[in-house]
């Protein structure tokens, strides 16, 4: 007699055939390719020479640059001619024979596509209706990053090539103090409570409104009294109405040297 399955089972190895297969698939594709895949500027006429030609003339910048994320940028051409520096700065041939030149080379500073082609989402970000002047050309990248690493600038979380509140002290030096009463979020950096990119609110703050403070400041509701950071907001409707900082509250958000509860 021969042995027949369930109608019910097939469906199921089906299934599992196809889940195995996605996953045969997956491994596979990273296992192809194992480094980032840009396109190269091109400067016309140049070759690529290599990153150790590029040391010759540029050891200050290439002294740190092995620790940053910047150099897991390996891109092979036909040959398997690895490139570094070139990867973003195009082929230095003509740069390197001339001994200098600008034009000789593609200068990320001064225009944003190359850094914005692996950073597609920091290009939406200055889409946004309140972000930084980088695509009117007020502002470039280099200005508050450092793509080649500076051991004597801090760097931002996740490892991101950037000069922490440094930067942003350079452009807004009066809300960066120092204060007599300075508001302790300010310690963590600007990103604390300001996007680094672009923002749909304005400021490029990440929450608007009071909601942004609350994030920090406890509230907590007892007997009909609403408490934030232990003191009674109850008989304030300003919470409801909008933010912490309008209408004579906290208005120096930074830091005040004359009121520790930063009124002004």
């Amino acid at each position: 007699m021969k042995l027949q399955l369930p109608h019910l089972r097939a469906p199921f190895v089906v299934r599992l055939w196809i889940c195995l297969g996605t996953v045969l698939l997956v491994f596979i594709a990273c296992q192809s390719v194992n480094r980032t895949v840009l396109m190269v500027p091109q400067t016309k006429g140049a070759e690529f020479v290599g990153s150790e030609d590029c040391m010759l003339c540029h050891e200050d910048l290439g002294r740190n640059f092995l620790t940053t994320n910047h150099a897991r940028l390996v891109v092979s051409d036909e040959t398997g001619f690895e490139l570094g520096c070139e990867a973003c700065h195009g082929p230095g041939g003509l740069h390197s024979m001339e001994g200098g030149g600008s034009h000789l080379i593609h200068n990320p500073g001064r225009n944003p596509a190359t850094c914005l082609q692996c950073h597609m989402e920091v290009q939406a970000q200055f889409s946004l209706p309140h972000s930084h002047p980088v695509a009117d050309g007020q502002l470039s990248c280099v200005d508050c990053h450092d793509p080649h690493g500076d051991e004597e600038k801090e760097l931002f979380a996740e490892g991101i090539l950037a000069r922490e509140s440094g930067s942003c002290a350079e452009c807004h030096p009066t809300q960066a103090g120092p204060f007599v009463f300075e508001h302790e979020a300010m310690r963590d950096g600007c990103t604390t409570c300001h996007e680094t990119h672009g923002s749909t609110n304005d400021k490029m703050l990440k929450v608007r409104n009071a909601n942004l403070c609350l994030q920090c400041h406890f509230t907590e509701k007892r007997q009909n009294m609403l408490l934030i950071g232990g003191i009674d907001h109850t008989g304030f409707n300003f919470i409801q109405q909008g933010t912490c900082w309008t209408a004579g509250c906290h208005e120096a958000v930074h830091g005040s040297h004359v009121n520790g509860s930063l009124r002004f």
